[in-house]
């Protein structure tokens, strides 16, 4: 497993982890952990997950996740390096290494040295300016703490080191909400690098509609997750007194 890099001393001022159970059509499907380190300064996330059942005997799939940035000021969390390692099928300690380059005021994404993808990366137009998958958890996070009471919308650039999309957030005003949570309605819009599916299959570049449900404090944990995948619903819950600080 890959282990989340040393934050600088004093960055990392609170530490929230917590696991989740996944069900695709009802059966058990993933676990998951997740591991947020955030402080003043920056933010340090680390991501586990497994598949469980019938989902594990087609695919063997686990990995872990980690992400790397800066917090603070008045711009939006900004990822300095994402790694990931992988198993799935007959691939094994698979990897996906991704930094962030500063180059002409903006940041582009590139390929780190021990990257093991075999598809060619994406037009540079692709990956600039984007975050990876977990930073994009604090880029939400931040949307979430600057609209909680009135509500709002946002978008978040995504490269996945395969594929760009955005997520595109809409967060309910705050007296429509449940005491103790609040709940945001997100599309996953493809951009680039998709693949079509002939014969009506579900398709990698439809967009998907995801509802999640995070608590209303400072910790902006996720509670609940619901995404279709092939037309059924994949539901992500949180597994009871597993949050912890």
């Amino acid at each position: 497993m890959l282990a989340a890099g040393p934050a600088r001393a004093g960055d990392i001022s609170a530490t929230y982890n917590a696991t989740y159970n996944a069900t695709w059509a009802g059966l058990p499907a993933v676990r998951i952990r997740l591991v947020v380190h955030d402080g003043a300064a920056r933010y340090a996330d680390r991501i586990d997950i497994e598949t469980q059942g019938l989902p594990r005997l087609f695919t063997h799939f686990r990995g872990t996740a980690t992400a790397e940035g800066r917090l603070g000021g008045q711009t939006p969390a900004a990822p300095s390096a994402y790694e990931a390692i992988y198993d799935l099928r007959k691939r094994r300690n698979s990897r996906i290494s991704m930094r962030f380059v500063r180059r002409g005021g903006v940041s582009v994404i590139e390929r780190g040295s021990d990257d093991t993808s075999d598809k060619p990366p994406l037009a540079p137009r692709f990956r600039t300016n984007a975050v990876d998958p977990l930073s994009a958890f604090e880029r939400i996070r931040e949307a979430i703490a600057a609209a909680r009471v009135e509500g709002g919308s946002f978008t978040v650039p995504v490269y996945d080191g395969a594929r760009r999309f955005d997520v595109i957030g809409h967060i309910p005003p705050k007296e429509r909400q449940n005491p103790g949570t609040l709940r945001l309605d997100l599309t996953l819009w493809p951009i680039a690098g998709f693949k079509k599916r002939p014969g009506g299959e579900d398709p990698e570049n439809a967009p998907r509609m995801v509802r999640l449900v995070v608590t209303d404090d400072q910790r902006l944990m996720p509670l609940w997750l619901s995404v279709p995948i092939w037309y059924l619903p994949l539901v992500v819950r949180l597994v009871p007194g597993t949050v912890n600080r």
